[in-house]
């Protein structure tokens, strides 16, 4: 048996993995008829044809709005632009409450913060990793006024049943599906099943234009409210009413049309570029089925996943070993692995409670608001995951063709083969 990498043996992948790469000459030439268009952007902040952007920005949001079967699309320079305006949209109060999941990207929670808003954090669903709907009926207090749903990974979370709790009380729901574009719940496409969703198009995602976000809506309010948003929106609003009034005060979140054309060709490639992902997915469960101690990601019978990451959850005591020493073993022999990924409910800035200002706002807004609580173990399986169970190979991030993939799962074949040298291996570091 050859001996592990981390052991001074010789790493199974000796080369570094091919670069994920979803753009190419199609890209270059949008980009380029763009430039020699001379318009590489046309919006003004005022009321008027320029209102609503460029030729291509118009157009990317008509195409996307047809092809997720949506009434609306509104494009911006992020997907956190976008989260930022579609809490700004729901016209929510300074110290109501939004719940979403703690096991995720900070902006889904910092977007209620932007608006005065208390991020109440949500344990997940130990299978999909997704925010858990059990968990949310124990979060909902009489502030709670919206929930933030994130498809993470890939695939969508449980929508019939957060918006069948959101009807019942009365509460918007937006769902931050940028990790899963074209997934697919029950026949419909996540981020179109909520009041508000939508997709990132930055770098490391299934496509994207540099930056970028798109937003969908069914509701003509709710988009021009985004659009407010995203164009400063006070220079344009002229009602006189407070109620019209409420979160109109605008940014500058507005997508250049060099984006918006290289994001048109990136859309056309959607298709084919998850179902390669999924082919690299497809092949590792095969894989993972016989390999005792750990678990290839969990897929709803009546979804899609699109695998931004392959989330694998591990049995250390199956194993023998740690997750970080079975983990670093793995690194070292040239697999590419995530060892945790969010718990933001941890972070500094909500063991403080400290955002705007250093006087505790929004918090400091609702003064009785001792049920929010960020201690930790206040979200059990989201936290065990994330301190010894979670591994994660981040698949949108490499090319991976098929003879990619046969190394990684030899590399941890040789592991899992390896596990009582690797136990003894841990035991010596052990003070």
């Amino acid at each position: 048996m050859a001996e592990l990498a981390i052991l001074g043996g010789q790493p199974e992948i000796p080369y570094p993995l091919a670069s994920y790469r979803s753009h190419g000459e199609e890209e270059r030439l949008a980009a380029l008829e763009t430039i020699d268009s001379g318009v590489l952007s046309q919006f003004l902040g005022a009321a008027g044809d320029l209102f609503k952007g460029g030729p291509r920005v118009q157009h990317l949001e008509q195409m996307t709005a047809e092809k997720f079967d949506s009434v609306h699309a509104v494009s911006f320079n992020s997907w956190t632009s976008g989260l930022i305006s579609a809490i700004g949209a729901l016209q929510l109060e300074p110290g109501d409450e939004v719940i979403v999941p703690t096991w995720t990207m900070a902006a889904s929670a910092t977007a209620a913060i932007h608006w005065g808003c208390i991020p109440v954090f949500a344990d997940i669903d130990e299978k999909s990793f997704n925010i858990s709907t059990e968990s949310i009926e124990e979060r909902i207090s009489a502030r709670t006024r919206a929930i933030m749903s994130v498809d993470i990974f890939g695939q969508p979370a449980d929508m019939d049943e957060i918006n069948s709790i959101a009807k019942r009380l009365d509460l918007r729901v937006v769902s931050d599906s940028a990790q899963a574009p074209g997934a697919v719940y029950k026949g419909r496409f996540a981020g179109t099943l909520s009041d508000i969703g939508g997709y990132s198009l930055n770098y490391h995602k299934h496509i994207h234009c540099g930056e970028g976000g798109i937003a969908f809506t069914q509701d003509p309010e709710l988009a021009y409210r985004m659009q407010l948003i995203r164009n400063h929106g006070e220079a344009v609003v002229t009602d006189d009413d407070p109620g019209s009034l409420a979160n109109t005060l605008g940014f500058n979140f507005r997508m250049g049309e060099i984006e918006a054309a290289i994001a048109l060709e990136q859309f056309k490639k959607l298709g084919a570029l998850i179902a390669d992902r999924q082919r690299v997915a497809n092949q590792l469960n095969a894989f993972f089925e016989n390999l005792g101690g750990v678990t290839p990601p969990f897929q709803a019978p009546d979804r899609s996943h699109v695998y931004y990451v392959y989330g694998l959850t591990l049995d250390p005591d199956f194993l023998g070993v740690s997750r970080d020493v079975f983990a670093a073993a793995l690194g070292a022999e040239g697999v590419p692995v995530m060892r945790r990924y969010q718990n933001i409910h941890l972070l500094p800035m909500f063991q403080h409670r400290v955002a705007i200002g250093s006087k505790g706002f929004p918090w400091s807004v609702v003064p009785s608001g001792d049920h929010i609580d960020y201690r930790k173990g206040t979200c059990p399986t989201a936290e065990d995951l994330n301190n010894r169970r979670f591994l994660g190979i981040p698949i949108c991030s490499y090319q991976l063709p098929e003879a990619d993939v046969r190394s990684v799962e030899r590399a941890f074949l040789k592991v899992w083969e390896s596990l009582e040298r690797l136990r003894d291996f841990e035991q010596s570091l052990a003070p």
